[in-house]
């Protein structure tokens, strides 16, 4: 087990874990929000084009008007049953983004743009989906269909940021697609109600096949159950987890698809380009420690340095990918890069700066005024009336100390700062 910097309270294993089995799957490990992901868009869009907070208001209105919301589909894009079929199914193929009118090369910069059975193939994954909709498993399907471009509430959001890049990272930074001084769009968040509804049933059926056999859970957590893969109950699980996955890469491809639009229609001529996306709630298959492993990651993000074996052929072959650390709209957040040693953290890193107080406590401790003027002060503006206390920036960690960690442990090196300009947050769905 790996805890990282921003490690914090989670039901059976803290947020910002790593675990590795060469023989086990843990949903635990994973959680209920299966494939919750960090993307970033880059536009060509230079600062002083949303200086104005009018301008920045106009945006927020366009994206809030297109986002799904509620039972709403996203605005403008054909979303029925077979296209949330389709997405959990298949995930981010060329031919689903054409359909959706989201860039197909956008496929090319996802850490993985499609997951299939354990077998290599999409047609269990059919089989399965089929399965949970007549056994109602999965209920009101169509309406979690409707989700698809949506962020859902809690710790969930979209950011328009301000890319800072000093002289040192140029190198890579360009080779990311990052544009110094320009506007970039950073987005936070999973596969909605599918994933939830997936990963809850998950829970429950290991469970109970735990108490059938009378088996004893670990460390008498319920929250730690298993199955050993090539079992069938490992199958349903990583089944289950790639439809959750698939749904949770095609939310994240069309939120950005809406974002990039709001910008042309308020600034017409915007151009921009997916820069990375990447999970950290998912447990996938890695060479770790010289062998095939199951590395599981809870609020962690895979941090693979230029070298990797499972970078070769990929365009992030000579530097590492991007990774995606939010921090907070206050503090900024940031693209780091993979060193030599985040071998020592299973090729991990953590996926944010972590809570410092509960959301019970952040509600007792903070105040409102304290939580506008601190988000005023920074120039940042929001879609919230009032934006949530227990998401308040000083309801995080300083997000400088961890990042000063991370670099400290010689994980990882800071490519770029982003500078919040404006937050869009969704409690309402």
């Amino acid at each position: 087990m790996v805890l990282n910097p921003d490690a914090h309270w989670g039901h059976g294993v803290p947020v910002g874990s790593v675990m590795v089995s060469p023989t086990h799957i843990y949903p635990g490990p994973v959680g209920v929000d299966i494939k919750c992901s960090m993307s970033l868009l880059q536009t060509d869009l230079p600062a002083e084009a949303i200086a104005d907070r009018r301008v920045r208001r106009e945006i927020i209105r366009e994206i809030e008007s297109k986002l799904a919301s509620g039972r709403r589909s996203a605005v403008g894009r054909p979303i029925t049953e077979q296209t949330g079929f389709d997405a959990a199914v298949h995930g981010a193929t060329k031919k689903l983004l054409n359909t959706l009118g989201i860039a197909p090369q956008w496929a090319d910069r996802c850490e993985d743009a499609q997951h299939t059975a354990p077998d290599g193939c999409s047609d269990p994954l059919a089989l399965r989906l089929d399965k949970h909709l007549r056994e109602k498993t999965v209920k009101d399907f169509g309406a979690k269909c409707k989700q698809l471009g949506s962020y859902g509430g809690g710790n969930h959001f979209g950011e328009c940021q301000i890319v800072r890049v000093d002289e040192e990272s140029q190198p890579i930074a360009h080779h990311f697609g990052l544009r110094d001084r320009c506007v970039a769009f950073l987005s936070h968040c999973g596969s909605r109600g599918l994933g939830h509804a997936l990963a809850t049933h998950q829970f429950r059926t290991l469970q109970q096949g735990f108490r059938k056999r009378g088996r004893a859970f670990p460390s008498g957590e319920p929250e730690l159950v298993y199955a050993e893969y090539g079992s069938r109950e490992a199958d349903e699980y990583l089944q289950d987890m790639a439809l959750g996955g698939n749904f949770a890469t095609v939310n994240h491809m069309l939120i950005n698809s809406i974002v990039l639009n709001a910008f042309q229609k308020v600034i017409p001529g915007t151009r921009g380009e997916l820069v990375y996306f990447i999970s950290h709630n998912i447990a996938l298959r890695e060479w770790v420690d010289q062998q095939w492993q199951w590395v599981h990651r809870k609020g962690a993000t895979r941090a693979l340095p230029a070298g990797h074996v499972e970078l070769e052929g990929t365009v992030f072959e000579k530097t590492g990918h991007p990774i995606l650390l939010p921090g907070n709209p206050r503090d900024g957040s940031s693209v780091m890069v993979a060193k030599p040693g985040a071998s020592l953290a299973t090729f991990s890193v953590n996926n944010a700066a972590g809570r410092r107080l509960s959301r019970t406590q952040a509600k007792a401790i903070l105040t409102r005024s304290e939580v506008d003027r601190s988000l005023d002060d920074a120039d940042v503006v929001s879609n919230c009336r009032s934006y949530p206390i227990d998401e308040a920036p000083d309801a995080y960690k300083d997000f400088r100390e961890v990042l000063r960690s991370v670099e400290k442990a010689g994980l990882a090196a800071e490519v770029a700062r982003l500078i919040a300009a404006f937050v869009i947050k969704d409690a309402s769905s």
